[in-house]
Formats: C-alpha cells, sequence, structure tokens
C-alpha cells in the first residue's frame, strides 16, 4: 500500500522535472531581433503586472475565506481547522499553475515567431512544446498535490487500523475538500478577471483598428495591440491553467468521496477505490509526457490539427491501456457502493466511456468551429448579407451545437452508471480528466501562436512568417474551442459526482421537485448561469467602451500615428484592461461563493440540491452555446484571410462581409473568452461549496428536530350514547 501511496506524488514530481526541462529548452531558443523582443517584453510586463495586481486581490480573499474556513472546521466532529491549510494550499498551487503557464507563454511567443522564420515545423515546436511545459505543470502539481496532501492527511487522521468507511477518514477528506475549494476558487476569479482583460483590450482593438482605420490586426499603429496580446495570456493561459488545474482536482476528489463510502475488500486496506481516481490521473500523466513526442510535422503542406490529433489519440489509447492493469492490480473483483454491485471490470468500461465522452465532446466541437465545416461555412455565407445576419447566424449554429453533446453526455451517464452506479459515473469523469496534460498543451499553445502572429505583426516581418503564425493560430482557434467543449463535458460529470457526495454527507436520501421550495431552488439554480454570463458580458462591455474611447482619442490626439512616425501609448491601454477586470471580477465570483451558502442554511439541504440541478443544467448548456458559437464566429472571420466564395464572387480581408464577419467575431468574443468557459468553474464550484457546508447544514436540520416538542396524540374511542 505504501508503494502505491508514495508512487502517486512522485509521478507529480516527474511531471515538475520534465516540466523545468522543456521550459528550459524553450527559453535557449533564438528570441529574434531587438524590436521583436522589445515587443514581447511590453506583453511580458503588461502581463506578469496584472498577475500581481490580481494575486493582491486574491490574497485578501484568499485569508478570509481561510479564517472562515478554520473557524467552521471546529463547530462540527466531520470537519476540522486544518482544512484552512488545505484551502491555502489550493488556491497556491493553482495561482502557480497560472503562473508557470504565463511565464513559458510570455517566453515561447517571440521564440514562435523567429522559429517561424525558418519552416512551420520548427515554429510548431517551439510553440507546442512551450504548451506542453504548461499541461504537463499543471498535472504535475495536481497529482502532487492532491497526492502528497492526502498521505499527510491519511496519516494524520486514521489511527491504525480504523474503518476507511468511518468518521476519520470522512474527515480526512473533508478537509482534502478545502484543496479543491481553494483551487477552484481561484480558477473562478483568474478565468472571470482574465477573460474580461483579454476581451476588453481584443473588442476595442478590432472595432477602432480593423473597422475604423481599417489598419491589419495586431499592427503596431494600434494602441490596444499589445493590451490584447497581454490579453492572450493573462486569460486564455493563466486563465486556463488555473481553470483545469480546479477541474483535475475536483474531478479526482469527487472520485475519492464517493470511494470512501464503499467498503473494499482489496489488499490495501479498503483505500483502492480512493486511490484509483489518483493512480489514473498519474498513468495520463506519464502517457501524455510520452505523447507530446508524437506532436511533429516535416513540411511546410503537413497538417498542424494532424499533428496535434496523433499526439492526443496516443495518450488517450495508452491511458485506456494502462488503466485496465490498474484497476485489476488495485480493486476486487466485486465491490458495493449504495446498494449497486459491480465488478473491477465494470468500473474500467466506466474508465473508457469517460474517455470516449471526452473524445466526442472534442470531436463534435471541432466540428462546429472549424474552418471549411458546414456550421462556419454558414456563417461566412450569412456575412455576405449583412452584420445582423451574421449575428444571426452564429446564435443559430452556437444553439445547435448543444444537441449533440448533450446526447453523448447524457449516454455517458447512462452507460457509467449501469456499469457501476454512481462510483462509475465519478471514475467516468476522472478517466476523462486522465489526459489533462495532453489537452492543456494542444490548448495552450494556441494563444502562444496567436502572440507569435502578433509579434510578426508589429514587427513588420516578410509576409511568408505571418503566413505561418496565422496557420497555427487557425488551428489553435480550434483547439481552444475544442479545450472548453473537453472542459465543460468533465464539468457535467464530475459536478453530478460531487452532486451524489453532498447528498451523501447532508444525509437526504432524494431530491423531491414536487416540493414547492425545491422546485423553487431548481428555478433558481437555473437562473444563475443567465446572471453570471450577464454581469461578465457586461463587464467586457464597459471596458471595451473606455477601450474604444481611449484608441480614438490616441488616433485623434497624437499625430503620426498612421504615418509611423509616433508610437501609440501602450500602457493606457493596459491600465484600461486591467483597472477594469479586476474591478468586475469581484461580482460574478460573489455569486458562485455565496448563494450555495444563504441557499443551504436559510432552506436546507434538499433545496439547495435542487439549486445546484438547476445550475449544472443551465450551466452545461449555456457553456457549450456560447463556447461554440464564439468559435464558429472567429474561424468564419478567419477564413476571409484565405479568401471565400459567397455567390459566385471571392471575397478577401477589408471586404463588406468581412467586416460583418469581424462584428460577429467581436460579439462572440466575450461568449468563448469570458462567460462561456466560466460556465464550468461555476458549475464545479457551487458543488464544491454545498459538499463543504453539507455536514453543517445537515447537523443544523438535525438538532432543529432534536429541540421541536413532540406531541403524541393518543387514540380516542367513540364514546357511545347511553339508551
Amino acid at each position: 500500500m505504501n508503494v502505491v501511496l508514495f508512487l502517486i506524488p512522485a509521478i507529480g514530481l516527474l511531471g515538475l522535472l520534465i516540466t523545468a526541462f522543456k521550459s528550459a529548452w524553450v527559453s535557449k531558443q533564438d528570441a529574434g531581433e531587438p524590436k521583436m523582443q522589445e515587443l514581447a517584453g511590453y506583453i511580458a510586463r503588461g502581463a506578469m503586472a496584472f498577475l500581481k495586481a490580481e494575486w493582491r486581490i486574491l490574497g485578501v480573499f484568499a485569508l478570509i475565506a481561510a479564517i472562515f474556513l478554520g473557524w467552521s472546521g471546529t463547530l462540527i466532529p466531520e470537519s476540522s481547522p486544518v482544512i484552512a491549510v488545505s484551502f491555502i494550499i489550493g488556491a497556491l498551487l493553482s495561482g502557480l499553475a497560472g503562473f508557470i503557464g504565463m511565464k513559458i507563454a510570455t517566453k515561447a511567443n517571440v521564440r514562435t515567431t523567429q522559429a517561424a522564420r525558418t519552416s512551420l515545423a520548427k515554429a510548431l515546436n517551439v510553440s507546442f512544446t512551450g504548451g506542453s511545459v504548461m499541461g504537463i505543470g499543471v498535472a504535475g502539481l495536481a497529482v502532487l498535490g492532491l497526492g502528497g496532501l492526502f498521505i499527510i492527511f491519511y496519516k494524520y487522521f486514521v489511527p491504525e487500523g480504523a474503518a476507511v468507511t468511518g468518521l476519520e477518514m470522512r474527515k480526512a477528506i473533508e478537509v482534502l475538500a478545502g484543496f479543491s475549494l481553494g483551487a477552484e476558487s481561484i480558477a473562478l476569479f483568474a478565468r472571470v478577471g482574465g477573460g474580461i482583460y483579454t476581451k476588453a483590450a481584443d473588442v476595442g482593438a478590432d472595432l477602432v483598428g480593423k473597422v475604423e482605420a481599417g489598419i491589419p490586426e495586431d499592427d503596431v499603429r494600434n494602441p490596444a495591440t499589445i493590451a490584447d496580446n497581454v490579453g492572450d495570456n493573462v486569460g486564455d493561459v493563466a486563465g486556463m491553467g488555473a481553470d483545469l488545474f480546479g477541474s483535475y482536482v475536483a474531478t479526482i476528489l469527487a472520485t475519492m468521496v464517493l470511494g470512501q463510502e464503499i467498503s473494499s475488500a482489496d489488499n490495501f486496506g479498503g483505500l483502492a477505490p480512493i486511490l484509483l481516481p489518483m493512480v489514473t490521473a498519474g498513468l495520463g500523466l506519464i502517457f501524455s509526457i510520452v505523447a507530446t513526442w508524437f506532436v511533429r510535422i516535416k513540411n511546410e503542406t503537413d497538417s498542424v490539427q494532424n499533428a496535434l490529433n496523433i499526439g492526443n489519440w496516443s495518450s488517450i489509447i495508452m491511458t485506456a491501456i494502462a488503466s485496465y492493469f490498474a484497476v485489476k492490480y488495485l480493486l476486487p473483483e466485486t465491490l458495493t457502493h449504495r446498494g449497486v454491485a459491480f465488478t473491477s471490470t465494470d468500473v474500467f468500461i466506466a474508465i473508457i466511456i469517460g474517455l470516449v465522452v471526452g473524445t466526442l465532446m472534442s470531436l463534435i466541437t471541432e466540428y462546429y468551429t472549424s474552418m471549411g465545416k458546414r456550421p462556419v461555412k454558414s456563417i461566412v455565407q450569412k456575412s455576405g448579407t449583412g452584420h445582423a445576419t451574421n449575428i444571426i447566424g452564429g446564435l443559430s449554429v452556437g444553439m445547435e451545437s448543444t444537441l449533440l453533446p448533450i446526447l453523448v453526455l447524457a449516454a455517458g451517464i447512462i452507460g457509467s452508471y449501469e456499469f457501476a452506479g454512481l462510483y462509475g459515473v465519478s471514475i467516468a469523469a476522472a478517466g476523462m480528466m486522465a489526459t489533462t496534460a495532453m489537452q492543456l498543451a494542444i490548448d495552450a499553445f494556441g494563444p502562444i501562436a496567436d502572440n507569435a502572429g502578433g509579434i510578426a505583426e508589429m514587427s513588420q516581418l516578410p509576409e511568408e512568417v505571418r503566413h505561418r503564425t496565422d496557420n497555427l493560430d487557425a488551428v489553435g482557434n480550434t483547439t481552444a474551442a475544442t479545450g472548453k467543449g473537453f472542459a465543460i463535458a468533465s464539468a457535467a460529470l464530475t459536478s453530478l459526482a460531487l452532486f451524489a457526495a453532498f447528498v451523501g454527507v447532508a444525509g437526504i436520501t432524494s431530491i423531491d421537485i414536487y416540493k414547492a421550495p425545491v422546485l423553487a431552488g431548481l428555478f433558481v439554480g437555473g437562473m444563475i448561469p443567465f446572471i453570471f454570463s450577464s454581469l461578465a458580458i457586461a463587464a467586457v462591455g464597459r471596458a471595451a467602451m473606455d477601450m474604444v474611447n481611449e484608441v480614438r482619442r490616441q488616433f485623434r490626439e497624437i499625430p503620426g500615428i498612421m504615418e509611423y512616425k509616433a508610437q501609440p501609448e501602450y500602457e493606457k491601454c493596459v491600465a484600461i484592461s486591467t483597472k477594469a477586470s479586476l474591478r468586475e471580477m469581484i461580482a460574478p465570483g460573489a455569486i458562485a461563493l455565496i448563494t450555495p451558502v444563504i441557499v443551504g442554511f436559510t432552506f436546507g439541504p434538499e433545496v439547495l440540491g435542487g439549486m445546484l440541478a438547476g445550475i449544472t443544467v443551465s450551466g452545461v448548456l449555456m457553456g457549450i452555446f456560447q463556447s461554440n458559437a464564439g468559435g464558429a464566429w472567429d474561424n468564419a472571420k478567419k477564413s476571409f484571410e484565405k479568401g471565400v466564395e459567397i455567390n459566385g464572387q471571392t471575397h478577401y480581408k477589408k471586404s463588406e462581409p468581412h467586416k460583418a464577419s469581424v462584428t460577429g467575431d467581436t460579439v462572440g468574443d466575450p461568449f468563448k473568452d469570458t462567460s462561456g468557459p466560466s460556465m464550468n468553474i461555476l458549475i464545479k464550484l457551487s458543488s464544491i461549496v454545498a459538499l463543504i457546508i453539507a455536514p453543517h447544514i445537515s447537523t443544523v436540520k438535525q438538532a432543529a428536530k432534536a429541540e421541536q416538542p413532540t406531541i403524541k396524540i393518543e387514540k380516542i374511542e367513540q364514546v357511545k350514547p347511553v339508551q
């Protein structure tokens, strides 16, 4: 048992060593001429300035939350003040995950630009290696953190010979839930704040630069272009890193919570169902590292997307094969969870179902957001008749794109439950998230390529360089969209597992929607993703208005910008995005954290369960719709770069249909990079908060019942009348 226990954090440590090795390799690559390095320096300093400002605010939040959690841990036997320490560690590692990704991305971007001067193959190698630093680093931190803390808490809370299903183990995993809460809390603010930052800059740069001034994207004359490139790092890299770190941890934790309820006659003291999700994550990390070496191309005409797909498929297949041996080694032949009996083979099949669901979700998302496919082509055609029809086309594609993913998710939930009950659903989610290192590497390479293209444009490098970076960027848009589809699918399965864990800990047997308060909770939960999205999108709109006004002012008041004779005041645009994102991220974050607490303590666990169900269903649909609509709009705009045929006429950049597509892309920006990807964090964070307060609201309910006086009503015999 000790070997398996200590092997888990050892794998995480191996991942961090590989991260350091790859990071050093990227740093050694040629950073290009002084002008390129100067522009890259602006981007790196802007990104770091934002991160430091964000950390100051989140540090205060984490300290206050930790004090509250520590105090609450003293109130009931099922919890412990040590949860505050666990929370702080989770928050720190979540922030570190984002920092690792952003640090390497701001180095890899200019080196990718320089590599693109040589060949597409070299540019892919540099950008993907930069992305893999983030992917492997995030997974390594999660496996090391969870595995290490579990060893500590298990040794601290569970005495020798104690039952795995007893109070001591429940307390250990309850404290470990604080780690997940810390990770998801920071992820939410990082994702929302980063999303507001990047889209405020992007929208401002597009509306004034491309539409009004008619200059290319990322033109050095555009005052908002540095802020736009900084935003790619703080939103799509640092925000995504913290996001998937939280998702990874929450998925494993949910499976551990349900695994703790299984009385298992295994060779590991009953710990096997708890260890399995961590072992699966470790295996996925190892094979993701191996698969990164398969992402290669040789010629300019080779498909970058195919190269990435080979790496992705390799990691999935190797993880699936290894999972069979892990399941057979760890688990006994038969297990029982909440009255459902299943075998170790059933558990393996559930893991395969999770991998299949994740793969299908990525393929479906790729179809709806890729250039040359029917959905994006339909938006391109609608651009020919104006801005309004482009918007209509994008909205309809986004709504249509919810159909197949929901059917796949539903089939995955039913299938995994049929094989291994609720534990099967949770281990399916763990199987899906096992290859997070590879998924995130593919995702993170996109913003690096996008920045590389921006630096090439600002440095006025030869057209062939921009052509290569555009090739990478177009694929990056699709991989970013598929990554978001993957994340929302994992959130749906994870939230269901967390929901099941909440029901068990809260001591309720069912959620009865025939009860008016529960039905009301369901409706309130369904509303929360809408108001959350509204706040996030409105924040982007307000910040973008400030950005537009600032860019217009500089064009108007600084003579010589358009003639390359004067340098724009980039730092003022960076300051607008920074201040707006930090100010506007508070309200959406507060909704996710506070609402479950208010509902749980006011109305009890059953009403809170109804609210969680509403948040999950509504949030999954909103996440898929917004992310796919935004991705399709973006690639519809990019389709004009190579020329598209509309009604027999070929249209390129600066044509009227292209301007309509820019409007659609601008509308889709906050959809795909701010509110849409935040849905999966909202779903999981609400469930984790509910899980942590479950023992408290369950205790309150039982105490209230115990204090109520009981009135015994005796049966009164009917008195017969006197004859």
